[in-house]
């Protein structure tokens, strides 16, 4: 399981929100570090992940998942992106392309000016009888007060992120994929709301998920 040590801040967005009064110099902080700092800052994530099948590499598949811990905020803009793409196969000679991509940001703070980009798409680039699926999935943990994810829910993400992984030397359709995916990410969902996944007593973490999928076969 990656996670994120370090967060960019972004100029164009750090001077609007400068203009409106806020200081942008956020920093976060490491899940495997102690708890979040309250800088009251802008943070920006980006994670990503891109497949691509053809006539010379039939069979890809790829899996991010990575865990950004961000302490205290006034803003974020939290970016996640999977893109798969097939092309020039045959329906004899068919290819298949898997990207998947799971992000876990969590946050706190009041009022935080939040931007949420999640996008996963895919593309049959004449390619008859290919299999192609791109999964974008994004968790936003909010709490009040900045804490951290303990470590058995690391340890249980970790878990998951395993699992994820393993897929990739599955043979099953990507309709079975499709579900495979979505049942990893309802034992993320399920993890990240309990009270104790955070160092934070008596705290219920809010959780919003985000999921895009897209793909062939469609159903």
């Amino acid at each position: 399981m990656r996670t994120s040590k370090e967060q960019t801040v972004n100029p164009f967005l750090s001077r609007h929100l400068l203009r409106l009064g806020l200081l942008a110099a956020g920093v976060a902080t490491a899940a495997t570090a102690g708890p979040a700092q309250a800088s009251e800052g802008v943070a920006v994530t980006f994670d990503s992940v891109r497949t691509t099948a053809n006539h010379r590499h039939h069979t890809e598949y790829r899996d991010s998942f990575h865990v950004h811990q961000l302490g205290t905020v006034a803003a974020a803009r939290l970016t996640n992106r999977a893109n798969a793409a097939s092309s020039g196969c045959t329906a004899d000679d068919a290819c298949r392309s898997v990207a998947l991509s799971f992000q876990i940001v969590t946050l706190a703070g009041k009022n935080v000016r939040l931007d949420t980009v999640n996008k996963g798409r895919a593309l049959n680039d004449h390619c008859t009888g290919c299999q192609t699926l791109a999964g974008a999935y994004q968790f936003v943990v909010s709490t009040p007060r900045a804490t951290r994810l303990t470590d058995a829910a690391q340890r249980r993400l970790a878990d998951i992120h395993r699992r994820l992984d393993a897929l990739g030397g599955s043979r099953l359709p990507a309709t079975e994929l499709k579900k495979k995916a979505d049942a990893l990410a309802a034992e993320v969902t399920t993890l990240l709301a309990r009270p104790d996944s955070t160092t934070t007593a008596g705290t219920r973490p809010a959780v919003r998920v985000h999921r895009q999928l897209d793909g062939w076969p469609a159903r």
